[in-house]
């Protein structure tokens, strides 16, 4: 085995998230922001570190400080940055969000004419190390340019459909020319992968069905041997061959709605790995999506296994604080933050 301390291996973006640091305010009114490790793979390797795992990325940044501050950070939550690839031409991404509780976290990616994590190529790749790793985890992102696409394809036919082949169907338009250019990359994807993810607009683009049950029966179809289709406000439906699951909504009060699919994420590689039943799988990664959406960063929001265990019995895994304290807890890392007026967070489901 080429990295037998490993147990996941995700493969696809990386970046640096700038968030601001007011609540219900647009971009070109704020002027304090915070910097936070970013990109979806990346991230969903994280929220796995925290739940006890052994993770690294495949990815690519510049040869910038922002790609020195990615590696950095990683690593400093627990995932191995040993498959980085540094490239010297292009700079490493960032991404830019408003916040506006309960349901609108508008994304700005600043990736053009392309992203170093996109260029990641197949000579790039420790193929022994993928084809071994107990978990792969790959995005549709990864699919939409060259030569990431043919590192995917590389990364997937040395893996051969080896258990726990994870696909996050992940689509952005914005990485697109149209779905139907996606929609062939990744009907090809799939007949390499074990698990399938994704919200009912991704699986239109996958299999070409929204409706969450034709959905998932398309996505078996197609190969895979568990479908989870995420329904937003009705849960998330699981299916295999034999077992179906559907599992309703945590309550939460939203403060920030992005990162909670990789938190979703983390806990379902960690469900798999660990030999847990469908319905706890579900059931607990609806509840790490749910924390996150609780809190105002990202990568340093995912939850640990006891936080999802106290949100499963009742309790509150922020303990009682509010916005103000989390802007607090902020400015004691070294981030400055303004004292801010916020907009409450109504309670939502996640």
């Amino acid at each position: 085995m080429a990295a037998p301390d490993l147990d996941i291996i995700t493969f696809g973006r990386s970046g640096v998230d700038i968030y601001p640091l007011e609540i219900a305010t647009g971009l070109e009114d704020i002027y304090s922001f915070g910097k936070f490790l970013g990109g979806s793979p990346t991230n969903v390797a994280v929220a796995a570190a925290r739940l006890g795992h052994t993770p690294a990325v495949i990815t690519g940044v510049g040869n910038d400080p922002f790609g020195r501050y990615v590696v950095k950070e990683m690593e400093r939550l627990g995932v191995s940055g040993r498959f980085v690839v540094k490239n010297g031409e292009l700079n490493t991404p960032i991404t830019l969000c408003e916040i506006f509780p309960p349901d609108d976290f508008p994304l700005y990616f600043y990736r053009k004419p392309s992203a170093p994590d996109l260029q990641v190529a197949p000579e790039h790749l420790d193929l022994d190390a993928i084809r071994e790793v107990p978990l792969f985890w790959f995005s549709g992102t990864g699919l939409s340019e060259e030569p990431s696409r043919s590192a995917h394809f590389a990364a997937l036919e040395a893996r051969g459909r080896t258990r726990h082949t994870v696909f996050d169907l992940d689509y952005r338009p914005m990485f697109w020319s149209s779905p139907d250019e996606a929609r062939e990359l990744y009907r090809e994807a799939l007949k390499h992968t074990t698990v399938a993810v994704g919200n009912k607009e991704e699986c239109e683009v996958a299999v070409g069905e929204t409706e969450p049950e034709r959905a998932a029966d398309a996505l078996l179809e197609a190969g895979v041997e568990i479908a989870i289709v995420k329904q937003g406000p009705k849960g998330v439906l699981g299916k295999t061959r034999d077992d179906r699951v559907e599992v309703a909504p945590n309550l939460i009060e939203v403060i920030n709605g992005l990162g909670a699919g990789d938190s979703f994420g983390g806990s379902l590689a960690h469900g798999l790995l660990a030999g847990q039943d469908l319905e706890t799988i579900l059931t607990r990664c609806n509840a790490a999506g749910a924390i996150v959406t609780s809190r105002l960063e990202c990568s340093t929001a995912m939850p640990t296994g006891e936080e999802i265990d106290l949100l499963l019995a009742g309790g509150d895994p922020n303990h009682g604080q509010t916005v103000e304290q989390m802007l607090g807890a902020l400015r004691n890392r070294g981030i400055a933050a303004p004292a801010t007026e916020t907009a409450p967070a109504t309670e939502k489901t996640a």
